[in-house]
């Protein structure tokens, strides 16, 4: 009796479940029938299975692995065609069944009851459907590989259509036009319709069956908005249990039907096969993206219809939206304020899950353009433009067409939220305590999408007070991810958007707004305020560039571009921010970054622009640029005469200089008396004093080159190791502030200095075997450089205007300087500049051109990419869905996790605490 009891107990109370689970691994019944056995019939039972055995997602996704399904596509294909038919035919008839959906547990007791009895007889309707889902999620992944973007039994299964024979009915003119497309309306009205019906009375008719992809996502429409599954059931009218109306309040609606996890849970199952069918996309190389379309989305952004669209559209932006500002109090809500919590528990709750789904949905279906979907481009004067319709992708131009100020409020109000949600994150007081919002990526790229296609909606935030927020908290989310290399295709994503707001006129007004935000101090310059946006928008683009090695030098030319936009604005930029333009400026015009790539000139002629607006524009209202400007007389005079002998014979001075150091220093670590190493420091030290004296920028930025080949370290050694030289206020004397002055002066200490050293590092032109040999180890990626490429470009520079100032307001500088004394210098300089005016020798201002950001098919390719790849990194964990598959669109490239201790949690904690910088470690963010 006692030996049975085990068996009795397990088939009414369905509590030891995984001996049938891992039974479906082994036996021969299981999952190995699918690829063993051929030709299996649709009736048989073995695929009942498939909808009462699994519980969860993760053990669809861990008894059924990539390898069975692909296996049993080179084995027995028929049996997959038959598991998807199967599948989806009970999944289409448990949708319209009555006893679909079950009620869903209200309590912990109900919900044990439900559980108890999963495996007894009384069906449950609501598992099998969720298990539907699952299967598919789990099969079609592998199916999608197959033969890339020319896949038979893909087309073969989910897209054939059949055409059978209609009924057989009296001719109806009003009904004709149901299953006949044909125009017989001329027929009609030249009276021969009534002789046609008299002569065939029953005419024998046709129509074509939608296909099986056509019926899953009409299927999958009708589970989101599914009374008693999706949705509550007190909106349910009479017996019709399909109910569109939108998820929760906000866009297109004013009633919240409130949280519910079931329901939430269930909507994100069925997103996920949403986003499933939509990843075909994945599998097509970039190069086929445009010439061959998914079919799966084609259908959803053309083939939908209209009330779907819009009840889908604004239910998921809703549903991201109020992610932010909700107020319900639940369980996971508390215990994920809790400080490291998610260090103890893994996996979001049900309402982050489904958030993070929703944003993924709705980035994918505004991102697509493939094929016909793609926007009509129309000309409008002398620009082009490009902006969708209803037939290319009713998503995007739905989104366009949002027009009113509550929708705007409402949406500009939910994405501060997330974001300022993230910045306080990054700003806690423990570090690492709290678990970063994992949908802030999709969040931007969203906000992306509506300024870019709604144009009401971003005149709506520039010319609001936020727009110096939203600014604000893009750029501090840029600071911090622009050192994690997997996070360097939104900081381009960020650049971009970033250069298409400084595009509007709009954007440039509020830059003398003031920063309302709280900015962390990590990210505030050494003696600077928050200031106003201007200036932040400088000592950020600053701080991008100079702390990055080179690394993000694909996002250099947007923020640039987005600083010449914005600086025909620029008023009463601070010290700090005037230097940090000087000190991008005179990186860019070192020689090693000049000749290393041929579109670094370019970077240069933008420096010179931001220069030239503001003189043009606020010459008075910027008086700390403009010393700054002065004071970089020599290095304006230099481009003005720059070749490429002169460049090359500076950078293997530089260079020269860099051996000596090493083999110095080497001496000084193989010196045996300390006496004598400490003499020898001395020296050293000394020279380096006399060389940082020197007024040449290009010099001292270029100390930390190890080789020829440019890597980026230039930029980081000359942008980030002279800061407190380069704010100092405006209070140099002349003797020290004058460039010519101070520039003979020093380098003739210098020279002489120098002059002990070894003949071969003599700087003439003997030692350059060749000016053709020494440019072939500057150019990068077999650049290399020329005169006469030289010549084209420093040609060209615009440095007119910057020399006309310096000519006009030098001498007058000088003389004040040397009229007072060197405690009033400082005050009577800046008043002068307060007061100048060139108006009688400038030329006239030039007409404002800013450069906006313009789609062209290879951003269209790298954004889907971006989008894609955050998809399917989220999918790795836990459930792994396009783990294991060909993928296409981009390289997916695997690393080994980093294995992490208790000890190192603990170390990283109390670390933090008591570290005088206090920076968050890289990987506890990751976790």
């Amino acid at each position: 009796m006692f030996a049975k009891l085990p068996q009795t107990l397990t088939a009414p109370f369905g509590l030891l479940t995984d001996e049938a689970k891992l039974a479906f691994r082994s036996r021969p019944q299981g999952i190995s029938k699918l690829y063993t056995t051929r030709r299996i019939a649709e009736t048989d039972s073995y695929w009942d299975q498939y909808f009462t055995l699994f519980d969860t997602p993760s053990d669809v996704f861990s008894l059924i692995s990539t390898h069975d399904i692909r296996r049993a596509l080179l084995d027995s294909p028929e049996n997959v065609a038959t598991l998807i038919r199967v599948v989806t035919s009970r999944l289409f008839n448990l949708v319209s069944d009555h006893t679909f959906p079950c009620a869903p547990p209200t309590s912990v007791a109900s919900y044990a009851t439900s559980f108890m009895k999963s495996s007894s007889t009384e069906r449950n309707a609501t598992k099998e459907v969720l298990n539907s889902l699952r299967v598919l999620q789990r099969v079609l992944p592998v199916v999608f590989e197959v033969e890339g973007e020319s896949n038979a039994f893909e087309l073969e299964v989910l897209w054939k259509k059949v055409e059978v024979d209609d009924e057989i009915v009296p001719t109806v003119p009003d009904q004709a036009p149901q299953f006949v497309i044909e125009d017989d309306d001329d027929g009609s009205e030249n009276g021969h319709d009534s002789n046609t019906q008299s002569q065939t009375p029953r005419t024998k008719r046709t129509k074509m069956l939608p296909s099986l992809g056509e019926k899953l996502f009409t299927c999958v429409n009708d589970l989101l908005f599914c009374c008693g599954f999706s949705l509550p059931t007190k909106i349910q009218v009479d017996h019709y249990k399909i109910n569109y109306v939108i998820w929760e309040k906000g866009v297109g609606s004013t009633t919240d039907s409130g949280p519910n996890h079931a329901y939430d849970s269930n909507k994100t199952e069925v997103l996920r096969l949403l986003l499933v069918l939509l990843s075909r996309q994945i599998y097509i190389p970039p190069a086929a993206l445009f010439t061959h379309p998914s079919f799966y989305t084609l259908h959803v952004v053309r083939k939908t219809p209209r009330r779907d669209v819009l009840t889908l559209l604004c239910s998921l932006l809703n549903t991201v939206i109020n992610s932010a500002t909700t107020n319900n109090i639940t369980i996971a809500s508390v215990a994920g304020k809790v400080p490291y919590n998610h260090l103890l528990f893994k996996g979001d709750d049900s309402r982050t899950a489904l958030v993070g789904m929703c944003l993924q949905v709705l980035c994918v279906l505004l991102d697509f353009q493939s094929g016909p979907a793609r926007d009509i481009v129309s000309d409008s004067g002398d620009a082009t433009s490009s902006s969708p319709t209803a037939q290319t992708n009713a998503f995007r131009y739905f989104l366009a067409k949002l027009h009113r100020t509550q929708d705007f409020t409402f949406i500009l109000s939910g994405i501060i939220a997330i974001l300022e949600q993230q910045l306080a994150i990054s700003n806690n007081l423990l570090p690492g305590s709290r678990k970063s919002v994992p949908y802030v990526p999709e969040t931007i790229i969203l906000f992306w999408k509506i300024i870019e296609l709604n144009k009401k909606f971003r005149a709506y935030l520039l010319d609001s007070d936020k727009a110096v927020d939203i600014l604000a908290y893009l750029l501090c989310y840029s600071l911090e991810i622009k050192d994690k290399p997997q996070q360097h295709g939104l900081c381009r994503a960020l650049s971009y958007i970033i250069q298409t707001l400084s595009a509007e006129s709009a954007f440039g007004n509020k830059l003398s707004s003031p920063i309302n935000i709280q900015i962390p101090t990590k990210w505030v310059s050494q003696g600077a305020s928050h200031g106003t946006a201007g200036d932040f928008i400088i000592t950020s683009v600053y701080s991008i560039i100079a702390t990055t090695s080179g690394s993000l030098n694909s996002i250099y030319p947007a923020l640039i571009i987005a600083l010449a936009n914005a600086a025909p604005y620029f008023k009463n930029l601070s010290v700090v921010a005037s230097n940090r333009l000087l000190q991008l400026f005179t990186s860019f015009s070192n020689p090693l970054f000049l000749l290393s790539d041929e579109s670094h000139p370019r970077l240069l002629f933008l420096m010179l622009e931001v220069f030239n607006s503001v003189v043009f524009h606020h010459l008075s209202d910027n008086p700390n640029l403009l010393y700054a400007i002065i004071t970089a007389q020599k290095t304006f005079e230099e481009l003005g005469t720059f070749t490429l002998t002169r460049g090359l014979r500076e950078i293997q001075r530089v260079q020269q200089i860099k051996e000596e150091q090493a083999s110095q220093a080497e001496r000084d670590r193989k010196d045996g008396p300390q006496q004598e190493r400490e003499s020898v420091e001395s020296a050293h030290q000394e020279k380096l004093r006399l060389l940082k004296n020197e007024s040449d920028p290009a010099f001292t930025i270029a100390l930390d080159i190890e080789s020829a080949s440019f890597s980026g370290e230039d930029l980081e050694a000359g942008l980030g190791g002279h800061e407190q030289t380069e704010t100092r206020p405006l209070t140099s004397p002349p003797s020290e502030s004058s460039p010519t002055t101070s520039t003979r002066t020093t380098t003739a200490v210098s020279e002489k200095a120098r002059g002990k050293m070894k003949a071969r590092r003599s700087l003439s032109s003997d030692t350059i075997n060749g000016d053709r040999m020494a440019a072939a180890g500057v150019g990068r990626n077999g650049f290399l450089p020329t005169q006469e490429w030289v010549t084209s470009w420093q040609q060209g520079l615009p440095l007119d205007t910057v020399m006309l100032v310096i000519s006009e307001l030098l001498p007058k500088i000088q003389n004040l300087q040397a009229g007072r004394q060197k405690a009033n210098s400082a005050g009577a300089i800046t008043d002068f500049l307060q007061s100048v005016t060139l108006t009688d020798v400038l030329p006239p201002a030039p007409l404002l051109y800013p450069r906006r950001f313009v789609w062209s098919d290879a951003s269209i390719v790298w954004l889907t990419s971006l989008i894609w790849g955050g998809v399917y990194v989220h999918g790795m964990s836990p459930l792994g869905i396009w783990n294991s598959t060909s993928v296409r669109l981009f390289f997916v490239k695997h690393t080994q996790p980093q294995q992490r201790q208790i000890t190192d949690t603990m170390s990283s904690v109390v670390g933090g605490l008591f570290s005088p910088t206090r920076q968050r470690p890289d990987r506890s963010s990751n976790q």
